[in-house]
């Protein structure tokens, strides 16, 4: 008899004669579970020419999408839905209380009815019960659920206290991590998850941290069968999922990709919490230390098809929409070369190359985004520079960041617009050759505001994805972009129907 260790628990794959059927009734995979391969866990060694062994090889070509050899004993994890008495919530916002967490709680609240059996098991953690316990009373009347308040458990946890992280971690499923800037406090969440069996999503548009964390975590977290998905909010998912839906929709080989960025402000105007402008400062202020995590990597080039993308310049005029428009400074450029690379060494899916920008508007606003990049360039370099654009967001951004955030009048009327423009070769022509590309094509990504109400629908509902679809992730747990992770589910689907749209131009 083989052991193997199914869903955390030790069984035996029925005896040969026992028949096909059998074996396929004892191993079928439940809804929301998952076949993954991984390390040895047993010190019994059974004989890769046996007849039982060959019976496991089988059946794991037949319900996994995996290519490596398994490994002598087979090891079977579950990424699935399931809560137990020791694991009691599907969810857990932890960070509830700041200021995007407050939003991901209200619509986790505005989901529950999508939850598995209709139900969604959901906590919310943070340092500080009362204001917790403060906020879920505002939710409450903000939704019309009085019952919010008392229905919903709270869990005092702290990332300077890996004891309180670990049994928060023990009690959920998934922990949906909105506790930034991520490069301080976002490690520790990541080593408890991995190490207490907790799935781990966040929306950190910090290219270090996201890389970092692949790079520290992502085999510690496949041999334990835990999927760690960065960056779903805003940054990146409408940037990464929107280049394999243009790649999909394309009618032949998609070579090249460029995405250009708008934001829509109603009549009360917009502006972004400076959680996002303390992430930026750090960020720019130690952008050495991501090039030497780069370099520690060593990745090889991806292959180049169809010639090179030729990058724009730092400030030009987009004729696709009709404004200014300067290179995106978020992580999707980073998600999207993760995610092509992943695609290409996992599954030999053909990259695509992509660029990303951002329309600023017109000359008027061109004259204020230079002077005040020039600013923060100049100050960003030191410490009391630093210092003084971390204590006056709205003085050298224009206004456009503030201590307070947006308002709701000026979430409900803001929107966004990501323009996909590819270029690739049509269905029977052989990519390469002197002619180069001879088709085009044109997407788009639309949606509510960006930072507030889109990003808590997209973090939600790539939560939902996970608990629901868990045989279409990757067939091992590890650190993951969303497109390597979702790729194969409905995620696109389920933010149709939420209001962030995916289409053909």
């Amino acid at each position: 008899m083989v052991p193997v260790c199914w869903g955390g628990r030790d069984v035996k794959l029925p005896a040969p004669d026992d028949g096909r059927k059998r074996l396929r009734t004892a191993m079928e995979p439940g809804p929301g579970q998952t076949l993954t391969i991984v390390k040895s866990v047993h010190k019994s060694q059974p004989d890769r020419d046996s007849r039982q062994w060959r019976r496991v090889r089988s059946f794991f070509d037949d319900n996994t999408r995996s290519e490596a050899e398994p490994s002598s004993v087979v090891a079977v994890t579950m990424a699935g839905a399931d809560v137990r008495p020791e694991r009691p919530y599907h969810l857990l916002i932890f960070g509830a209380s700041g200021f995007t967490g407050q939003f991901v709680l209200e619509e986790v609240a505005r989901a529950a009815a999508e939850g598995p059996g209709g139900s969604l098991r959901w906590a919310v953690a943070g340092r500080s019960r009362p204001r917790l316990e403060q906020l879920l009373e505002r939710a409450a009347a903000a939704l019309g659920e009085p019952q919010l308040s008392a229905g919903v458990d709270v869990i005092v946890a702290d990332v300077e206290e890996p004891d309180s992280l670990a049994s928060m971690c023990r009690q959920a499923v998934i922990v949906l991590n909105c506790v930034g800037p991520y490069r301080f406090y976002g490690e520790a969440v990541v080593k408890a998850c991995v190490e207490n069996g907790a799935h781990h999503i966040d929306i950190s548009g910090e290219p270090q941290f996201l890389e970092e964390m692949q790079l520290k975590y992502h085999e510690q977290a496949a041999d334990s069968g835990v999927y760690i998905v960065g960056s779903c909010g805003f940054d990146s998912v409408p940037a990464d999922m929107g280049v394999l839906y243009t790649r999909d929709q394309f009618k032949g080989q998609l070579t090249v990709l460029e995405s250009f960025l708008t934001v829509r402000a109603g009549p009360h105007g917009a502006s972004i919490h400076d959680g996002t402008w303390r992430s930026a400062v750090h960020g720019f202020a130690d952008s050495a230390r991501l090039q030497r995590l780069r370099r520690k990597v060593k990745s090889k080039p991806l292959p180049v098809v169809g010639g090179k993308l030729k990058r724009r310049g730092s400030l030009f005029f987009s004729s696709e929409i009709q404004q200014y428009s300067v290179p995106f400074m978020g992580s999707d450029p980073s998600v999207v070369r993760r995610t092509q690379r992943f695609l290409w060494e996992q599954r030999q899916e053909t990259p695509v190359q992509y660029a990303a920008y951002a329309g600023v508007g017109g000359f008027s606003a061109v004259i204020k985004l230079v002077l005040a990049g020039a600013i923060f360039w100049l100050l960003v370099q030191f410490s009391l520079g630093r210092s003084l654009l971390l204590k006056h967001p709205e003085l050298f951004s224009f206004g456009v960041f503030t201590k307070s955030g947006p308002t709701r009048k000026q979430m409900e009327a803001s929107s966004f617009r990501l323009d996909f423009y590819g270029r690739g070769y049509a269905e029977g022509r052989e990519p390469g050759g002197a002619r180069g590309p001879d088709a085009t094509i044109r997407t788009a990504v639309q949606g509510p505001e960006c930072g507030y109400v889109a990003t808590p629908i997209i973090m939600v509902q790539a939560a939902l994805t996970l608990l629901h679809e868990a045989r279409d992730l990757p067939p091992r747990g590890g650190v993951f972009t969303p497109g390597a992770a979702f790729a194969r589910t409905t995620l696109i689907q389920r933010l149709h129907r939420h209001g962030i749209t995916f289409s053909v131009v």
